[in-house]
């Protein structure tokens, strides 16, 4: 079955770890074997070989650059410039794939139904991936006008907070409301028709954000504030905001969104036995919200940040992911349903949007 992956930092990941995504799993962490500068060396899960053995014929993939301002701990550039060179960076790399015919971008409505129709027919083994490009975290525009030329490139969803405290809106972590030249964002995307992803949005920005902008809004990856506390994960009253608008949430397999009292780098997935079962107890919840299936679907994250050493012990590789539908059917969910939770509920939404 067709498989939308709704959140995966690819672009990041290749330049970023220097990781060459057009090879096996197997093979880059072979390579990787020893290195020892980031966490999950040696543990990646995602490259484009495995997401065509699970079938991941779509995703949303992004641009990431976070500017930091001096004396913040969190990773970043020094600059907005610097920020925005980044994510061009991460696009040529979009680019360089579309070129070798690994990946082709997809920005509208006709393009979505060539490659859907590719991939519901037997697509050849080396069929290229579908990405819809978007922006996580806005810090890299260097003014609200321009996201236009982004849009030019092919953005079509943006997430205007990350973790902290953003050039537009606040993030993970932090509080505050929306500023004024976050305001001025929101309309911009409104105007040019760019999804907001409320993804990371800290609880004021995310109620001033629902306020403010009429677009279209999904969530591509968030869980569960109920199941796991904490301001990453949406409270009841967001998902029933989020529902209330035709949105679609992304259930992510970050370990620590997914169980409670996960501490990063001390806990594993064998002391917890986080599994993609576990994850599903997060669409479960979204489901009896919402009294059905049409809002969830899959925003893995997988190679965010982390690899094996932070998520399910069931996902070996990205590949693993095409489980989800049997689980979903031992679960009780009609073939219908599981059909739109790999694919179809994320595939409507662009439908609608791209009407």
């Amino acid at each position: 079955m067709l498989l939308f992956d709704a959140h995966l930092d690819l672009s990041m990941n290749a330049l970023e770890w220097n990781r060459d995504l057009t090879r096996p799993a197997a093979e880059i962490r072979q390579r990787e074997a020893g290195m020892e500068d980031k966490p999950d060396r040696g543990r990646g899960t995602v490259s484009l070989p495995e997401m065509r053995r699970g079938q991941i014929g779509l995703c949303v993939a992004t641009q990431i650059a976070r500017y930091v301002e001096p004396g913040s701990e969190l990773p970043g550039w020094h600059a907005p410039e610097m920020a925005w060179a980044q994510t061009q960076g991460q696009l040529a790399w979009y680019r360089a794939m579309e070129a070798a015919g690994e990946m082709v971008q997809i920005t509208d409505r006709a393009g979505l139904d060539r490659h859907v129709e590719l991939w519901q027919a037997s697509p050849p083994p080396d069929a290229p991936i579908g990405y819809i490009l978007s922006l996580e975290g806005a810090d890299s525009l260097l003014t609200p006008r321009h996201v236009e030329a982004s849009y030019a490139q092919g953005l079509r969803a943006l997430g205007p907070a990350h973790y902290g405290p953003g050039r537009y809106a606040y993030g993970t972590g932090v509080s505050a409301p929306l500023s004024s030249n976050g305001r001025e964002l929101l309309a911009e995307m409104e105007r040019l028709g760019i999804i907001l992803d409320a993804t990371h949005l800290c609880d004021a920005c995310f109620w001033d954000a629902l306020e403010c902008f009429s677009g279209r809004v999904w969530a591509s990856h968030n869980n569960c504030r109920e199941l796991v506390p904490g301001d990453r994960q949406f409270s009841d009253d967001q998902i029933r905001a989020l529902i209330e608008r035709r949105a679609v949430i992304g259930f992510v397999l970050d370990a620590w969104m997914l169980v409670p009292g996960w501490e990063r780098g001390k806990t594993t997935p064998e002391e917890c036995g986080v599994t993609l079962n576990t994850a599903l107890d997060h669409l479960d919840h979204i489901c009896q919200i919402a009294g059905n299936a049409r809002h969830v679907g899959i925003g893995s994250d997988l190679d965010g940040g982390f690899g094996r050493e932070q998520g399910p012990l069931d996902v070996d590789t990205i590949a693993d992911l095409a489980r989800t539908s049997e689980l979903l059917a031992s679960r009780g969910y009609s073939e219908e349903d599981i059909a739109g939770i790999m694919h179809g509920n994320w595939i409507r939404f662009l439908r609608e949007t791209w009407a």
